[in-house]
């Protein structure tokens, strides 16, 4: 019975990524957690911390489908190797400058911008790779697998990186940061893949980025799924901008209550990916009724004036949030062709992470204007019009067999 739960990790090659993520996931959320504190003791203002957060996710706005052309042009774990490397130097360069009391906020920005455009690149390629390392039957399980240990770092990250920033120092997170992804790319390093060759690729640049909307804009599972996931991830994802906020002007619960509010995301999110994995079956009415879970208890919490309450309630954002994009993430790469499935994820890349900067500007300027409890409810009541919006939108199960395609076209492990 265990073993339906980890399907997925009888192939060798997502077995070496998953692990390799595992542990790289957990650096990324204690880097995530000091760099939020970092620049609220720099400038001590959310919207400032907004500007970061905007700077890092832009990028995404202006080269994911670029990024998203690269993907299903080069071999992925190429391009993934590049970009985990840039990405861990980045790293150092940051815990470098914290360490020897030298980093300023516009430090902060051009190492959140230059990550932002790594960030363009990998997203994509990542999350088309998966594909391609396991069969169609065991995608789902792939991808759940793959939030839970992202879960599971954001459940295990956040509180160890509140730990060492109040007893240690903020630097120490980006070092230990630096050096997870070590484990990733050795894992890359060790996969025995073979290149996945598409044929009938457009010839120019533009011409596949115009393929790739032209497939998004006439397959109405996709575009239903891609425009619900821009709403909610402008409007009702602004964690990073909020959420310290919370922590340290309204429920004063400093650094490390900081970190357990997003432990506490994390574990709901974690017990959520389980589940996922283990059913192993998909309803597309989950995509709606998790982003509408969401939207609920977004607004719950920002009327919580208890510290536990909030716990609670960031149990059950982390739930929602896992449900709503786990099965978006699953439908869209099944209703899509491999040769496509590079766009297709960058355009879900663009709307999930792209969509921030404009999110994290409104909702922080809001919060620094009015109040970071009205910034949330605000946030929290339009994501909830999205999510109702998408009901009146039905969306049908894609075609299964969209995945299935000549092995030339499709395997690459």
């Amino acid at each position: 019975m265990l073993e339906r739960g980890f399907s997925a990790l009888r192939y060798r090659n997502f077995r070496l990524y998953w692990f390799g993520q595992m542990i790289s996931l957990v650096g990324t959320w204690m880097q995530w957690v000091a760099q939020a504190w970092l620049v609220l003791q720099l400038t001590n203002s959310p919207l400032l911390l907004g500007v970061v957060t905007s700077l890092q996710t832009m990028p995404v706005l202006v080269l994911g489908l670029y990024g998203g052309v690269v993907a299903d042009r080069i071999p992925k774990r190429t391009l993934l190797l590049i970009t985990q490397t840039t990405s861990m130097l980045l790293a150092f360069v940051l815990a470098v400058l914290t360490s020897l009391g030298l980093v300023a906020y516009w430090h902060v920005l051009v190492l959140a911008a230059l990550l932002g455009t790594v960030t363009a690149f990998d997203m994509p390629a990542r999350q088309a790779f998966v594909a391609e390392v396991v069969e169609p039957a065991d995608l789902l399980n792939a991808v759940a697998l793959n939030s839970a240990i992202f879960n599971a770092a954001r459940l295990i990250g956040p509180a160890v990186a509140g730990i060492i920033i109040g007893s240690i120092g903020v630097a120490a997170a980006f070092y230990v940061n630096g050096v997870s992804f070590l484990a990733v790319i050795a894992g890359l390093l060790s996969m025995r893949v073979h290149v996945v060759r598409h044929v009938g690729l457009p010839s120019s640049v533009l011409e596949s980025v115009v393929e790739g909307l032209s497939y998004v804009r006439t397959t109405s599972t996709v575009l239903t799924i891609i425009l619900l996931i821009a709403l909610v991830g402008t409007f009702g994802m602004n964690f990073s901008v909020l959420i310290p906020v919370f922590a340290q002007d309204v429920l004063h619960v400093g650094a490390t209550g900081f970190g357990f509010l997003m432990s506490a995301m994390g574990a709901g999110s974690l017990v959520t990916a389980l589940a996922l994995a283990y059913v192993g079956q998909r309803s597309t009415s989950l995509i709606v009724w998790g982003a509408l879970a969401l939207a609920v208890f977004e607004l719950a919490f920002a009327l919580s004036p208890l510290y536990p309450l909030s716990l609670l309630l960031m149990v059950g954002m982390g739930w929602a949030m896992v449900t709503f994009l786990t099965t978006a993430n699953t439908t869209l790469q099944l209703a899509t062709p491999s040769r496509l499935r590079g766009r297709v994820m960058s355009l879900y890349t663009i709307v999930f992470i792209g969509s921030t900067p404009i999110g994290s500007l409104i909702i922080g300027g809001l919060a620094n204007v009015i109040d970071p409890r009205a910034a949330m409810a605000v946030g929290a009541l339009l994501s909830g019009a999205a999510a109702l919006w998408a009901m009146r939108r039905p969306v049908p199960h894609p075609r299964e067999d969209a995945a299935e395609e000549p092995e030339s076209e499709r395997r690459a492990a």
